[in-house]
């Protein structure tokens, strides 16, 4: 038999007494790194949006639906739709993205 072959059978697998713990700890900071850190930046970013939306911003909803926001209640934004100029009332969470007349000129 070889050294390694032998080393792995008396339980030597590199790791020793502590078996896969620091490959797991290794594993878990890796995840929260790529996974979780720039998820709680882009819901950030999104709060940051809602906060900052008033009147004249137009508006595109988780829906797809796309207006211009007429006024601003709390958390009830009344939206005007275009061809026709319907007017709805959406909650704040429900805006996807938000393109103010800053945006359209730069």
């Amino acid at each position: 038999m070889s050294f390694l072959a032998l080393a792995l059978a008396a339980g030597f697998g590199g790791f020793g007494s502590f078996g896969s713990l620091p490959l797991l700890v290794v594993m878990f900071v890796a995840m929260y790194l790529l996974l979780i850190v720039p998820n709680q930046r882009k819901q950030k970013q999104w709060q940051a949006m809602l906060a900052q939306v008033k009147s004249g911003d137009k508006i595109t909803t988780n829906g797809g639906m796309r207006g211009t926001v007429v006024s601003v209640k709390d958390d009830v934004l009344v939206i005007r739709t275009q061809p026709d100029g319907v007017k709805f009332e959406i909650v704040r969470s429900a805006i996807a993205a938000v393109t103010t007349d800053e945006d359209t000129k730069a």
